[in-house]
């Protein structure tokens, strides 16, 4: 933290790191660099996690090639007696906006196309951003990085729905609903981009901004 002198002259920053300590990311106790666990809640303490963005990169690529599928396979299997309709996430969305659903409808593209789609842009901005000079400010992107975790319980709606669905439905008797191959899919999508997330090291936002500050100050 930057403290103040009584003389009112600004003292220099000094990060934990320089100052011989790590933080655990788990409980946030400070530890002495080279302390292998925290001794409060036994998780493994790295001052900086090199391999952070060769995960985040591999994760995010499996939870794209996943996320394809899951919106070109069928995510409902409807079958009333001698009749199987067969419709994807998109389609879905359309024809209950069809049959007046807007409301659900607008959700279920919200939760189903937005918020993954921005939450893969998200992701590859934080990991392509940590290695560039300057551009976006730190806090904004350590904001961004906060939203896609938080909104990360949120991306399995479409399975709750599916699951509900079929659930209520077949109770009727008249009709069926099963979840088609999308919804498998689009499971491992949520899974692997929130595991990309989580792989990221939000730490090595401000190590961009403690480089962009020392670029300034000796140019």
């Amino acid at each position: 933290m930057v403290g103040m002198e009584f003389s009112g002259t600004p003292q220099k920053t000094v990060t934990a790191r320089e100052a011989g300590l790590v933080a655990c990311t788990r409980c946030a106790r400070a530890w002495p660099i080279g302390t292998e666990a925290c001794g409060r809640c036994g998780a493994r303490l790295v001052s900086r996690d090199v391999n952070s963005l060769q995960r985040v990169w591999a994760l995010w690529l499996v939870g794209l090639m996943c996320y394809v599928p899951a919106n070109t396979y069928p995510m409902l299997r409807t079958q009333q007696l001698f009749s199987v309709d067969e419709s994807t996430i998109i389609g879905g969305a359309v024809e209950l906006a069809h049959y007046g659903a807007f409301g659900i409808a607008t959700i279920i593209l919200v939760a189903s196309v937005v918020i993954p789609l921005g939450k893969f842009w998200a992701i590859a901005f934080l990991a392509l951003s940590v290695g560039k000079k300057g551009g976006f400010p730190s806090s904004r992107r350590l904001l961004m990085y906060e939203v896609v975790e938080y909104i990360g319980r949120w991306s399995m709606i479409d399975i709750f729905v599916v699951a509900i669905l079929s659930a209520l439905v077949q109770l009727q008797g008249l009709a069926a609903i099963t979840p088609g191959p999308a919804a498998f899919f689009f499971a491992l999508s949520v899974i692997f981009t929130m595991l990309s997330a989580q792989a990221f090291d939000p730490r090595m936002i401000w190590d961009a901004q403690a480089t962009d500050e020392k670029a300034r100050d000796h140019g």
